[in-house]
Formats: structure tokens, C-alpha cells, sequence
């Protein structure tokens, strides 16, 4: 296998937990050093990481034996972070959004080719079985040939349970551009790239009250839109209606269908990994579960990164800066198209990433659990 990967973090915020209990001890990757802007917070986290080293985030893209640095910034920092850790000839792998605007996010693509390094991009949730087992009854035959597709984000918020949301409702947050990311890329590995979208959009409130932690009851102003739908055409013909909201309750829509000719896919969330993926067919009676046939089993937040570090010149990220470049542009499109009340056409071009195979756990997890 030779040595282990070395990984830079920047960014020790509410996510970074879940990517270090995947990373920390993992026997392909090395946290070599981590960063915040929060000196104290990275002492902390490296005190309990071993051979890591707490550093500033300049420090950290100076350290020359990083090879990939896992940006986990806000929103509006993702561009201004990758970009320095391209130009400092490091790989990059990024917290969803790649960028908060397209012009950002082509920059990141187009640095990184000319550097010679790999982008990377959550969200990874799609390389797990649920995603992807979906992904192999499609590509099977089994609901004959795709023809549309239905995907549902409602919630009321997330300032109900984030002590500090406010980066939710400035430039870059939003339904669509923070929870957006999951459903729009389980769709395109399910039906492939998109070619064109309508959006509509609505912002009803003009401010939010967080509802836990220390700042319980302040106000905050909203500044992006909290009410997303949209009609995505994919290249291959199939229409996907897509729904994210910060302004409902609750629903029982399922988080995504797809519909073919001889059947219909009822899609797990796919802010998860797995869960299961459930069929019915043209003339059948009830809904029939499938057996995971595809995916990381028992996947979390990092697989993603560790899909890079074995990707190659055949085999390119499964999560790569291509599909989340296409993500950014539909999404941002989608906001584009509801604000100019037109159609619009998309520039970027991508193939589906490859299918993931199922894989056992045993096969892609750390050798044993990261502890605080």
C-alpha cells in the first residue's frame, strides 16, 4: 500500500467531526496537521489526533509534506482556501459547496488542471449503497428507460439546531446551495449530467430566530432565497423536478423517485449513505425492497477523500471537482433562471463517475475508531 496519504484540514467546525472519526487512523490517510481560525480549537483537536500539528491555516499550506488539504471552511471561504492550496501544489478536497458562485468554482477546475493536482468535493453520500444501488437497478434495466424523476428537501431550518447558522442564510447557504448538493448529485449519478434549467424561488421572511446554544432567541437577517423549485432536462432526455426549502414543516414526499417505463425507484435520502431502495413494477401490486447490489457499505463522511487518494489517471474521482463544477452551475442556474423568469442552458459537460462497486466495509474503513 506504501505510506499513508498525508492531509491537511482547515476548518475544525461542526463537520469536521464526522470526516475525522472516518480519517484519524485510517491506514491509507495521515492527519499530518490541522488549522482554525480558532488557535485553541485546532490545539484541541490535534492533542487528540496522533503525529498532527496545530498551525495557522497559512502554516498548514506551507507544510511541505501535505499532499491533499480537506477544506471544511464556511461557504465563502471554500474558494479562497482551495485556491491557495492549489498554488501552494497541494490537492484539494472541499465541503460542499465547491464554491458560492460558478466563476469561483470554474477558477478552482481550472487552476487545479494547470497545477498538475486533483480536486475533490462532497457530498460523498452518493458513493454509498443507497445512491448506488439505485444507480445499478437503472443502469440494470430494471424500470425500462428512464423518464423523469422527483426530489424533495423540506425542513424548517436549520437555525432550530445550529448554535451559529447565520453562514445558512448568507451568500453560498440556502436550501438549495447547502442541502441542494445531495439530491442534485444523486441525480446526476442516476440519470446522468443536465443540460438545462427552470427555477422559481421565494424569501418570505426577512429574518430567523436561532432556537439552541448560547445565542438562543437572536435574530439574524436572511439574505438568499429559502424556497427552491426547479425542472432539471438531463442529456439523456429525463426531467427531474427538484424542491428544496427552509420553509416547511414537515413532508411525506419521498426524498427522490425515479420513473422508467416498466417500474419505479422510491430513492433513500440521500443525505445518508444507505437505507433502503424500494420498487415497484409496471403491473405489480406493492412496493418490493432491493438487496444493496452497489455502494460503500456502511460508508460516512471521507469516503469521498479516500476515493481520491485511490483514484488514478483511468479512474478519476468518483467525487471530483468535474461533477461538483456541473453541481455548482446547475444550482446557481437554478437561482439564475428563477431570478431572470427565464430557461437557461448549462456550459459544463460531464460524464456520469463511475459506478461504485459494492464494496465491503472492511475493505474501505480505518483500521480502528478515532476517539476524543
Amino acid at each position: 500500500m506504501g505510506d499513508p496519504h498525508r492531509v491537511g484540514v482547515v476548518g475544525l467546525g461542526f463537520i469536521s467531526r464526522a470526516y475525522l472519526d472516518t480519517l484519524v487512523n485510517h491506514p491509507e490517510v495521515s492527519i499530518v496537521a490541522v488549522a482554525d481560525l480558532d488557535a485553541s480549537r485546532s490545539a484541541e483537536v490535534a492533542a487528540t489526533i496522533p503525529a498532527a500539528e496545530a498551525l495557522s491555516v497559512e502554516g498548514l499550506l506551507a507544510r511541505p509534506d501535505v499532499q491533499t488539504v480537506l477544506n471544511l471552511t464556511i461557504p465563502a471561504a471554500h474558494a479562497d482556501i482551495s485556491l491557495a492550496a492549489i498554488d501552494a501544489g497541494k490537492n484539494v478536497y472541499v465541503e460542499k459547496p465547491l464554491a458560492v458562485t460558478f466563476p469561483d468554482g470554474r477558477a478552482i477546475i481550472e487552476r487545479a488542471a494547470s497545477a498538475g493536482v486533483r480536486v475533490g468535493c462532497a457530498p460523498d453520500t452518493v458513493l454509498g449503497t443507497g445512491t448506488q444501488t439505485a444507480r445499478a437497478a437503472i443502469d440494470s434495466g430494471l424500470i425500462g428507460r428512464p423518464m423523469s424523476a422527483t426530489a424533495v428537501m423540506v425542513t424548517p431550518g436549520h437555525e432550530r439546531w445550529h448554535p451559529n447558522p447565520d453562514f445558512y442564510y448568507a451568500p453560498g447557504g440556502g436550501p438549495l446551495l447547502d442541502m441542494g448538493p445531495y439530491y442534485i448529485s444523486a441525480l446526476i449519478h442516476l440519470l446522468g449530467p443536465v443540460r438545462a434549467v427552470t427555477g422559481v424561488a421565494s424569501r418570505l421572511r426577512a429574518e430567523r430566530v436561532i432556537g439552541s446554544g448560547p445565542r438562543t432567541g437572536q435574530r439574524i437577517p436572511v439574505g438568499v432565497d429559502t424556497h427552491v423549485s426547479g425542472i432539471l432536462e438531463h442529456a439523456n432526455g429525463a426531467l427531474s423536478t427538484v424542491t428544496t426549502s427552509f420553509d416547511g414543516v414537515r413532508t411525506t414526499a419521498v426524498p427522490i423517485e425515479v420513473h422508467g417505463e416498466a417500474g419505479s425507484l422510491a430513492v433513500p435520502d440521500p443525505n445518508h449513505f444507505d437505507g433502503t431502495v424500494r420498487h415497484f413494477a409496471l403491473g405489480g401490486t406493492e412496493w418490493r425492497a432491493l438487496e444493496a447490489q452497489a455502494g460503500y457499505t456502511e460508508a460516512a463522511r471521507g469516503i469521498g477523500l479516500i476515493d481520491l487518494v485511490r483514484s488514478d489517471d483511468q479512474r478519476p474521482p468518483r467525487a471530483g471537482g468535474d461533477v461538483a463544477l456541473h453541481l455548482l452551475e446547475t444550482m446557481t442556474s437554478l437561482l439564475r433562471s428563477a431570478a431572470e423568469g427565464r430557461r437557461i442552458e448549462l456550459t459544463t459537460v460531464v460524464r456520469r463517475p463511475a459506478a461504485v462497486p459494492l464494496t465491503p466495509a472492511e475493505q474501505w474503513q480505518a483500521s480502528h475508531a478515532y476517539g476524543h
